[in-house]
């Protein structure tokens, strides 16, 4: 006796909808994702300030980052206080519309602070924002 056996079709996966979910996936990762800024990877223990006020700049400034141990960087180049001034100014000409701010460590000694603020008058730089903490400090 001879059974009749019907051909069976392969299984398949549907990919269609599978892409769909993939490109929902997709969007959402990218929506929610912050994108790291530019910064150096130096610990900077801000000043805390009860008095000080937040600038009204819309665009975001150069940020001029000094360490307590004397580094200087701007963006993840760090930078001899020698050199600073000419880094400055080319950084000025190529945007002159944007501001500079420093991020002093609270324990960066007055000297280089001073060498710092003289630095940015040479290139040009008027108004020079300084960063500081808001939270108010610990009585003893």
């Amino acid at each position: 006796m001879q059974f009749y056996t019907r051909k069976r079709r392969p299984p398949t996966i549907n990919i269609v909808s599978l892409i769909d979910i993939l490109c929902i996936l997709l969007i959402f990762f990218i929506v929610t994702t912050t994108f790291k800024k530019d910064e150096p990877e130096v610990q900077i223990d801000l000043p805390r300030s009860t008095q000080a006020q937040e600038a009204e700049r819309a665009d975001e400034p150069f940020v001029i980052f000094v360490s307590k141990e004397g580094k200087i960087f701007i963006r993840n180049e760090e930078i001899s206080l020698a050199n600073l001034p000419a880094r400055l100014k080319q950084m000025r000409s190529s945007q002159p519309e944007l501001g500079f701010v420093m991020r002093a460590d609270e324990g960066v000694p007055l000297g280089l602070f001073v060498g710092v603020l003289d630095a940015s008058k040479e290139a040009g730089i008027d108004n020079l924002g300084l960063t500081t903490d808001p939270t108010p400090r610990e009585t003893p």
